[in-house]
């Protein structure tokens, strides 16, 4: 047992020395041979020592005391095994780290050998003009100062990866320049000066040096220097910087003037040995104010065909470089063309619609030239569809230019005016038969051959327009609105509603501009004032059958509303309401001048008879001034019932002041009897609405019908020189002629004012009832 435990503590000392794995395996064997050694020496003693059972229990206890020293030497071993096993673990991690960092430091030089050679390869390929072998060895050497950045390095380290990325950076803007200008030799600018003016002038002077020149082989490739610039560009990221500038002044300088000024030209210039030039010229004079599509197109055709000759055939990835450019400038080239150009082409009547075709080739044409040269792609361009719909352009056109010049007359000068008679028509142009469709077979005969089935026929001027004067403008507006319906009807469906709604809108305008524009002039002027009435009336009256008219022949506006006699009583009221104002402010005035009568009181003092002589002379030349601004402007019966109505507000006034006075002495009735009588006399003498006099007569016979308050001033003048006796025979107990036009009280108040309180005045007041 001794020698067993000794050789075990003998053989622990070597486990430095060998395998640890191997001399635990070891031990576990001889721990376990051991246990069975013991177990046989057990089951031997037991056998031999059977008989004894105090020797089995000795035994025992020897079993028990040796397995209480294995359990301690394995715990001992255990211990020891796990202190080597951390001892050497940390020895593999520092061994580890040390074979990481040499592993970094290794790929660190080979990105530092990689980086070299590319920078050495990228020279002699800058030297040799090779860009596209140079962008790739840059773009090589970039690649590994980024895999070098990606890294994490030491603060020590930090110094050289900036060095390296500062290096880079100038060698690639360096070589950005010296691209650029490689760039302007192939394709340099001759600008004018930025201080000049942008005129036609100064764009004469842009000039665009190729040096490259064109091979007369279609299908040779574009030289080698140019391909490799350009693709040498794309690699290093900045081609669509650089073909964005060269846009920007190939737009301003040469393809804008080009479209917007018809005098310029580009001409090609060969020059032997040192390539082509693009210049622009002018010629001395046009005659076109704007050019026509096929110039433009022509135009740009030569410069864009020559760049893509020179400079711009030329494949960068999937795309050629024309391309590029023609993405950079078709939006911008193409809206010129449509607002400088394609505009004004539309035409502006609807017979040279037809003619329209040939644009519409022409642009169609210069696309597909476009197409073959790769500066477009797809097949739909608003070009091309601005060009396709000439029939809305048109419409929109010719609607724009009928409303502005319907503006113009509408703010033109209305003191120009016609006269115009029942007898004066319209010249309405021939429209086609409208029973030469399928909705009309039956042929209806002419307004002026048709005739009632009974005796009874309407007048000959009956639905016609009393003479009058109308201001020029608005006969033009009229006229205008005819020209545009006959444009309508021989449009196509489309614009034929959009011309229709277009006349509408004329009259719509003339209803907003006309009173808000002339406004203080018809508050200012009685004379355009009586215009605007008549021509308010005169629009109203052909408002009627307007629609009528035409309703035949706008085809697809005939199954709906073809009518503009819902306009009517709105310029109806329009005109009366200019007028009825004109005629308030000569009532405010005629209140104004009869104020300064002094009521009509006391007028037989001097002084005070004057201002009231005054102020009704003022009055009656008023009228007769009127009279002659409105004379034969107006229709007669207008005229006459607008100084009826002005008349009748001076006599209102006038009655109302003297049978106010509370004392009216026999010379004050004298006096009032003689003012009055001025009134009666010359009244009558400003209706005269016509320019013949003897015409005339029969107006001024109507002064009853006209002036409302006629008759009771007629009665107020011969109550001012009657006795009592005779104003109680007018009264003839209420049924008289003074009882038609003053009441009772009236009546009474003017007896007392009149008459001193008598017993015959006490009388004939109580007959008054």
């Amino acid at each position: 047992m001794a020698s067993f435990i000794t050789e075990v503590l003998t053989s622990s000392g070597k486990l430095e020395k060998e395998d640890l794995s191997t001399k635990i395996s070891k031990l576990s064997r001889k721990v376990v041979d051991t246990k069975e050694d013991i177990c046989d020496m057990i089951n031997k003693r037991y056998s031999e020592f059977l008989p004894s059972l105090q020797g089995a229990e000795e035994l025992m206890g020897q079993v028990n005391h040796v397995s209480q020293e294995i359990d301690v030497l394995k715990d001992c071993i255990e211990t020891e095994v796990l202190q080597n096993i951390h001892v050497n673990m940390a020895e593999y991690e520092k061994l580890k780290q040390q074979l990481q960092r040499n592993t970094v430091i290794i790929t660190m030089l080979g990105h530092l050998k990689e980086f070299h050679q590319a920078m050495e390869d990228f020279g002699k390929a800058l030297l040799e003009k090779n860009y596209v072998k140079a962008a790739k060895q840059l773009e090589r050497a970039s690649g590994n100062v980024d895999s070098l950045e990606e890294k994490s390095w030491k603060s020590s380290e930090l110094p050289l990866l900036r060095s390296l990325s500062s290096e880079l950076n100038v060698q690639r803007e360096n070589f950005i320049y010296q691209m650029g200008e490689e760039w302007k030799t192939l394709a340099m600018w001759k600008l004018p000066s930025s201080q000049e003016s942008i005129e036609i002038k100064s764009f004469v002077r842009t000039e665009l040096h190729l040096t490259l020149g064109c091979s007369k082989d279609e299908e040779q490739s574009p030289p080698a220097l140019l391909c490799s610039l350009v693709q040498a560009l794309a690699i290093q990221g900045v081609l669509h910087h650089k073909m964005k500038r060269f846009t920007q002044i190939l737009l301003k300088n040469m393809l804008k003037p080009l479209i917007m000024y018809p005098t310029l030209l580009v001409i090609v210039m060969e020059q032997l040995g040192e390539g082509t030039i693009l210049a622009v010229q002018s010629l001395e004079e046009s005659y076109m104010e704007h050019p026509s599509p096929s110039q433009v197109y022509t135009k740009l055709l030569i410069v864009l065909r020559t760049l893509h000759s020179h400079l711009l055939n030329v494949s960068v990835g999937e795309k050629k470089l024309s391309g590029i450019l023609g993405d950079l400038i078709w939006e911008e080239v193409s809206h010129c063309i449509i607002h400088k150009c394609l505009l004004y082409s539309i035409p502006t009547n609807s017979s040279q619609l037809e003619k329209y075709n040939t644009v519409i080739k022409e642009t169609e044409e210069f696309e597909k030239s476009l197409r073959e040269m790769q500066y477009l792609h797809g097949e739909s361009t608003e070009l091309l569809k601005y060009a396709r719909d000439v029939n809305c352009h048109y419409a929109s056109k010719k609607c724009k230019d009928v409303i502005v010049a319907a503006r113009k007359l509408m703010i033109s000068n209305m003191h120009n005016t016609i006269r115009i008679t029942p007898d004066s028509k319209l010249a309405l142009p021939n429209l086609p038969n409208p029973g030469s469709g399928t909705r009309n077979k039956e042929k209806t005969p002419p307004m002026d051959q048709m005739s009632l089935d009974n005796d009874k026929q309407l007048a000959v001027q009956t639905m016609c327009l009393p003479a009058c004067y109308i201001s020029e403008s608005v006969q033009q507006i009229m006229e205008l609105a005819l020209t545009t319906l006959c444009e309508a009807v021989e449009s196509s469906p489309s614009c034929a509603t959009q011309l229709f709604i277009t006349v509408r809108n004329i009259f719509q305008l003339f209803y907003d501009i006309v009173p808000t524009y002339h406004e203080e002039n018809f508050l200012k002027f009685p004379y355009l004032a009586a215009i605007q009435y008549n021509n308010c009336m005169y629009l109203a009256h052909h408002l009627l059958t307007l629609g009528h008219q035409f309703r035949p022949h706008l085809h697809p506006l005939s199954e709906g509303v073809v009518t503009f006699v819902d306009m009517v009583p709105s310029f109806r009221k329009l005109g009366a309401h200019c007028f009825l104002a004109q005629i308030n402010v000569q009532k405010a005035e005629i209140l104004e001048r009869l104020y300064t009568a002094r009521n009509f009181s006391n007028v037989d003092d001097e002084g005070n008879y004057t201002a009231a002589s005054k102020a009704v002379r003022q009055v009656i030349h008023q009228l007769k001034q009127l009279g002659t601004v409105w004379q034969d402007v107006l229709p007669p019966s207008i005229y006459c019932k607008a100084i009826g109505s002005l008349l009748n507000t001076a006599i209102s006034e006038v009655i109302a002041k003297i049978t106010m006075l509370e004392d009216i002495s026999s010379e004050d009735g004298k006096h009032l009897h003689t003012l009055c009588q001025t009134i009666i006399e010359e009244g009558p003498l400003v209706f005269i609405p016509l320019a013949e006099e003897i015409r005339n007569k029969n107006y001024q016979e109507k002064v009853l019908i006209y002036v409302k308050k006629w008759i009771k001033f007629g009665e107020l003048v011969i109550v001012l020189r009657a006795s009592l006796q005779e104003i109680v025979n007018r009264w003839a107990e209420g049924k008289g002629p003074l009882a038609l036009e003053f009441s009772s009280s009236e009546m009474k108040s003017l007896i007392r004012a009149l008459f001193q309180n008598t017993e015959r005045r006490a009388a004939a007041l109580t007959k008054i009832k």
